[in-house]
């Protein structure tokens, strides 16, 4: 029964109590670990410490220190008040006493690792649970309080026992809070999915590939991860000294790196800037990512990966000129120069860098991970989103930009539109979001690794070489359905080898 005295829930570290939304339970800001700060900055996260009596869940717990007009801009929101204390998740539940236990759904944000929360109105849970999952988002330390690396600091672990990725770690630790607590929300422990897009997605590739988040998670959905190497240890080393050093610390120490304000770190640009990739050779994340993946050793999984037709539009935020790539590929290259356009079939220079700079950056890691799916015999489908909300297409020209299609997972699109003054979505927008979240929710509920396909108003094959099959939502921005065969098959073998031959892989 859903009344009043069912807001009050216990857990493993002691009783909360949530709210309602319409016929949905929602509780929020939820502390997964205790706070990281002082003494525990830059450690592992801690467990939470048991409370007396009852604690309200009521409000959005801290959002990690970040750039809050950015995040207005291009993260989807105001992440609220900033804290080093940000550890918080959050939980929208249609049923705490369901005949059978639900299916979870775990959203880590996007943002570079370096800004967001999962608070933010585009991941309003809602609209899933109401379909029957349990949906959680979660908040974890960004920016250099989530990714450091300095000899001080690592002089504090045993003999390879060293950590630098501590956003990934927080996220881990969320996982094992989920496997303690969401049978009390009506999950079900044995049935959890990961998804995310961006930085988000990068994150669940790397625990695909992490020995230490073995066991805590069942499947995953990846939303535009892109395929930038991992930093190399000996590179972090090296720019935490300089960070060091920016700060007038020689020869610095643990206590007198963590004794520098939180607030500090965030505005740091240019070479003190962190990367928007994990750490590699740290205990976490022992081998990179795509040597991970390439080598088939990823936990056996089910996974579903894919990207958008305008990816690109994320580049022009960080400055990159992809007309100068192609004029240089031009004229250093000029055979692969050559070989591009032929294969792209677009003469404008910066038309086809942007399309060549999509597909080095997201659409061929799609392709390497389903191969490497199929490789170890486990499920993996891969998608295209190119659809653009109707009122729209004119200002979006070369697709749907990186993170177009989260509004369309979560079916927020009315609450963006309130948070961004964009017009309201119509009924074909509408009924393109429930198609797309229907997609997800049938991979979360029953996706296995016997699952050859997924169900859905065009049934969704499994990724096998031989049919090279991908579905794609959309096409030249306006709606529909649509398996593709063999798409762009040329274009991926070509970046794939490009990537093989730029990228060093630990």
């Amino acid at each position: 029964m859903k009344n009043q005295r069912h807001l009050k829930l216990m857990t493993a570290e002691g009783e909360v109590r949530g709210a309602m939304d319409d016929n949905l339970f929602v509780f929020r800001g939820l502390p997964y670990a205790a706070p990281p700060v002082g003494a525990l900055r830059w450690r592992p996260p801690q467990p939470m410490a048991r409370w007396q009596g009852v604690r309200d869940a009521i409000q959005w717990g801290n959002a990690c220190w970040q750039n809050r007009e950015y995040c207005i801009n291009v993260g989807g929101g105001d992440p609220g008040v900033f804290s080093e204390d940000c550890l918080y998740l959050n939980i929208w539940t249609p049923d705490i006493t369901p005949s059978r236990p639900l299916p979870v759904m775990v959203w880590l944000h996007g943002g570079g690792f370096t800004l967001g929360a999962g608070s933010l109105p585009p991941y309003n849970g809602r609209y899933l649970a109401g379909r029957g999952v349990v949906v959680v988002t979660l908040n974890y330390r960004l920016g250099h309080l989530g990714f450091f690396a300095h000899p001080a600091l690592d002089s504090e672990y045993p003999e390879g026992k060293t950590v630098n990725n501590f956003a990934l770690l927080d996220q881990i630790a969320a996982l094992q809070w989920i496997q303690r607590n969401i049978p009390a929300f009506g999950g079900d422990r044995h049935n959890v999915t990961l998804f995310g897009e961006s930085s988000g997605a990068r994150s669940i590739l790397s625990l695909y590939c992490s020995p230490l988040a073995q066991g805590l998670f069942n499947k995953g959905i990846v939303q535009s991860a892109y395929s930038l190497p991992d930093v190399e240890r000996r590179q972090a080393l090296n720019n935490g000294i300089a960070l060091a050093k920016h700060f007038g610390l020689e020869n610095a120490t643990a206590e007198e790196l963590r004794r520098l304000p939180a607030e500090a770190f965030w505005s740091l640009g240019g070479e003190l800037a962190t990367q928007p990739v994990p750490i590699v050779g740290d205990t976490l994340l022992p081998r990179s990512m795509l040597a991970t993946f390439r080598a088939g050793q990823q936990q056996r999984l089910p996974l579903i990966i894919g990207s958008n037709s305008d990816e690109a539009s994320v580049l022009d935020y960080f400055g990159i000129d992809v007309t100068r790539i192609i004029r240089e590929m031009r004229a250093q290259r000029p055979l692969i120069y050559r070989l591009v356009k032929w294969l792209y079939d677009i003469h404008d220079d910066t038309l086809l860098g942007r399309a060549l700079a999509r597909d080095m950056a997201f659409s061929a890691l799609t392709t390497l991970v389903v191969q490497a799916q199929h490789d170890v015999g486990m499920p993996g489908w891969r998608y295209w989103f190119d659809y653009v909300s109707e009122h729209a297409r004119d200002s979006y020209p070369h697709g749907s930009w990186h993170g177009s299609e989260i509004p369309y997972v979560f079916n927020t699109l009315s609450q963006l539109a309130d948070v961004s003054n964009q017009s309201p979505a119509n009924a074909a927008d509408d009924a393109f979001a429930r198609n797309l979240s229907a997609y997800w929710i049938a991979f979360a509920r029953d996706a296995s690794e016997f699952t050859h396909t997924l169900p859905g108003e065009l049934p969704w094959p499994a990724w096998h070489p031989g049919d090279d099959l991908t579905l794609a939502f959309g096409e030249g921005g306006k709606g529909g359905l649509r398996l593709k065969r063999n798409f762009m098959q040329a274009r991926m073998r070509l970046c794939r080898l490009m990537m093989h031959s730029q990228v060093r892989l630990s």
